[in-house]
């Protein structure tokens, strides 16, 4: 079955940098495109970068510049990397996909910017 599994999360301090990974399997990873969502505490999840199956990218207004989403379909993985973190980028990110009309989601892993 569809499996999505978050990494790299942990403590940053603002400014720096970090990357997360979300590591695939159960569905021809390739041919189908992903997504990093966040949720801030106390807030809904919202959209942070797409990445379609062809490398075509797109990124919400607040992380453009700073965050970059690629994927790397040898290993069936997704990555974002963060820059210039902000403590407003705090949250549990989320990986997704549409397999077959149905969206799968990893458990999320926990970014905290925080001096």
């Amino acid at each position: 079955q569809v499996q999505l599994v978050e990494s790299g999360g942990g403590l940053v301090q603002p400014g720096g940098s970090l990357r997360l990974s979300c590591a695939a399997s159960g569905f021809t990873f390739g041919a189908y495109g992903m997504t990093w969502y966040r949720q801030p505490p106390g807030k809904e999840r919202e959209l942070v970068a797409t990445i379609t199956a062809w490398h075509n990218t797109n990124y919400a207004d607040s992380v453009k510049g700073r965050f970059t989403i690629s994927r790397d379909n040898a290993k069936n993985t997704v990555y974002l990397q963060m820059s210039s973190l902000k403590p407003e980028d705090t949250a549990v990110y989320f990986c997704n996909t549409n397999y077959r009309g149905t969206y799968y989601w990893g458990k999320g892993t926990l970014v905290t910017v925080s001096s």
